[in-house]
């Protein structure tokens, strides 16, 4: 099948279509919503033989006192899988907070003891101990209130002695919980196995800090790359437009399918970002670096080159995206999902929206190793 040539003519109007596809994901990204690995919870995975209704289940779990997020129930070669995500409750957060507000104080708080000591408990020392010790006393009062517990932490005159407490104080609200999560769960549902995970707030915001640093120093270095290797600014800003454009198409599919970011979403989107650079420099590398034939005729050979290598890759994840839907693996549904959705907002984005840049660039005169020409100059010029 022989594909026209789509440059051929006002190729310019072509822009249109990856401008409204990517007003369309900005509307859909904020739908975005996230997985337990970026948001914090309990997830909890279930083999049962027999179908669970999971709109009673959740109904159930609701009843009991738990924020359910989501539950689903979903065939598989050994019967039945059930899945559920437990929201991470106050409670448990704010007795994560205090834990951890408590750590970050208690080591001041032993060395300003330790100082009463060496100071022969001068009063200057012993202030200061006992300033350090309303802290930290208030914090463990806190999480004794909320593991119901009648103690307190003045009954604790050493501070090593209760820092062990709390220690085992936090890991009981821990277990009590997975208990109650558990109880109930083994009373609802008749499974044969379950597995649980369980993130917590502070560990989610870890991830989501690391992946957050992983994309700003990402970008950083490519664009640093991709500078290096054409020298001039328009090609350059081109190649990241439209890799920035086939990451936001594919965000806005994940919000508009109500595909939650998690870690595995993540890496499907880090690994766009790739291909997605593969095609953008394979575009730019053909119609500025090389002499043959018209800029036209060049964008057209490299879009045919680009696209059996889209198609390639594409064909590929959709027979992993069928391979999930049968076997109900989220990992594999979220990452061939993203995938397929970010490989098709590559087409767009490299071929409609990459190459009409920087044609429209050779055309109006740019050239290969242009750098004695200010970055900007080409954008304001006629």
């Amino acid at each position: 099948m022989n594909v026209p040539n789509p440059y051929q003519g006002n190729y310019k109007l072509l822009i249109v279509i990856p401008i409204l596809l990517v007003a369309a994901a900005l509307f859909f990204i904020p739908r975005i919503e996230k997985g337990v690995d970026f948001r914090g919870g309990t997830l909890v995975t279930m083999q049962t033989k027999e179908w669970v209704d999971a709109s009673e289940l959740s109904s159930a779990l609701t009843e009991r006192g738990f924020s359910v997020s989501s539950v689903k129930s979903l065939p598989n070669p050994a019967g039945y899988e059930v899945e559920v995500e437990i929201e991470r409750d106050n409670r448990l957060t704010h007795a994560e907070e205090l834990k951890t507000e408590f750590f970050s104080k208690i080591d001041e708080a032993s060395r300003l003891e330790a100082d009463v000591t060496a100071t022969n408990q001068s009063p200057e020392a012993i202030e200061k101990y006992v300033a350090a010790r309303k802290e930290i006393d208030l914090v463990a009062n806190g999480l004794f209130e909320i593991a119901l517990l009648s103690q307190n932490s003045s009954s604790y005159p050493n501070t090593n002695e209760l820092k062990k407490t709390i220690g085992l104080i936090y890991g009981k609200i821990l277990d009590d919980s997975s208990e109650k999560l558990a109880s109930a769960l083994s009373e609802l549902v008749a499974y044969e196995s379950a597995q649980f995970n369980e993130v917590s707030a502070s560990l989610s915001e870890k991830f989501l800090e690391k992946a957050t640093g992983v994309v700003v120093y990402s970008t950083i270095f490519v664009s640093i790359v991709v500078f290096l290797i054409f020298r001039t600014f328009i090609p350059s800003l081109a190649v990241l437009i439209g890799a920035a454009a086939d990451v936001l198409i594919a965000l806005g599919a994940m919000g508009l399918f109500g595909i939650p970011l998690t870690l595995a979403s993540f890496a499907a989107l880090l690994m766009l970002v790739g291909f997605s650079l593969d095609t953008d420099v394979l575009l730019t590398m053909r119609v500025i670096k090389r002499k043959e034939g018209t800029a036209r005729g060049r964008a057209y050979d490299a879009m045919k080159t680009g696209m059996t290598m889209s198609m390639a890759l594409l064909l590929s994840f959709i027979c992993l995206f069928i391979l999930a839907s049968v076997t109900h693996i989220n990992t594999y549904y979220e990452i061939s999902a993203v995938a397929i959705a970010g490989l098709l907002g590559d087409v767009v984005a490299t071929w409609l929206l990459n190459a009409v840049i920087v044609l429209a660039y050779v055309e109006r005169g740019g050239h290969t190793g242009e750098t004695d020409r200010p970055f900007l100059s080409s954008i304001f010029s006629g």
